[in-house]
């Protein structure tokens, strides 16, 4: 129970419904109530506050800007991160395979606790604690938004540099796949004639395999130095 009190400090909210917080801490690998159901309902208080939040500080953004942005807050990479830094993995109950395991320091498994507990807040003090939570969680990370750039797809971006130069849009080709039906490996090349450059890129899916080849080109058109108004 200590421990348990040590957490809400760090957090800054203590519960009336202590049920609730260890429910929170209780992945679905051990006995009794899990935190899955909390974590849906996290999931949603978070991304309205992050939405809310974003809308309101960066009104120079458009609707997918502000979705790429919001993506980049709330994912399992970020959310990860931010349990750590309150010490949450140490909480979390386990069964014994995900503790033998190292769960405590899965990705996942940091994540989605961090969203139960955003959601067990919720319904112990209502909306208002969820989202003075939310914004507690997220003080550093909404204090520095990064500018949208480094957050475009290289897809996107290739697009954006060829459009800014008023040049044809890239083209896409499947060169070969590869490996197992299961195991498949996409082979696809992006070319622009306009600028006569191609990148490369290999990935278990298309689409990962032509954002892979739209980032080569784009390295590549980088290292030419193009003049923006001219192919070379």
């Amino acid at each position: 129970m200590r421990e348990l009190r040590a957490l809400e400090e760090g957090i800054g909210w203590t519960f009336g419904e202590s049920d609730l917080l260890r429910q929170a801490l209780t992945h679905r690998s051990a006995s009794g109530p899990n935190n899955e159901r909390l974590e849906f309902l996290g999931d949603a208080v978070l991304n309205f506050v992050i939405a809310d939040e974003i809308y309101r500080r960066r009104p120079d953004l458009r609707e997918g800007e502000l979705s790429r942005l919001r993506a980049a807050l709330v994912n399992k990479n970020a959310l990860a991160a931010i349990a750590r830094d309150t010490g949450l993995g140490g909480h979390i109950v386990l069964g014994s395979g995900e503790l033998k395991s190292g769960g405590r320091r899965r990705d996942s498994i940091l994540a989605d606790a961090l969203e139960a507990l955003i959601g067990a807040v919720y319904l112990d003090g209502g909306f208002e604690a969820g989202r003075d939570l939310v914004l507690r969680l997220y003080t550093d990370h909404l204090d520095r938004l990064p500018e949208m750039e480094a957050h475009k797809d290289a897809k996107t971006r290739l697009q954006e540099y060829l459009q800014a130069r008023g040049l044809e849009l890239p083209a896409y080709a499947v060169e070969e796949v590869s490996g197992r039906a299961h195991e498949q490996v996409f082979h696809v090349v992006c070319t622009s004639e306009a600028l006569q450059q191609a990148g490369e890129g290999r990935a278990g899916s298309r689409r990962q395999a032509e954002q892979e080849a739209a980032a080569d080109l784009l390295r590549r058109l980088g290292s030419h130095n193009h003049d923006p108004g001219e192919p070379s």
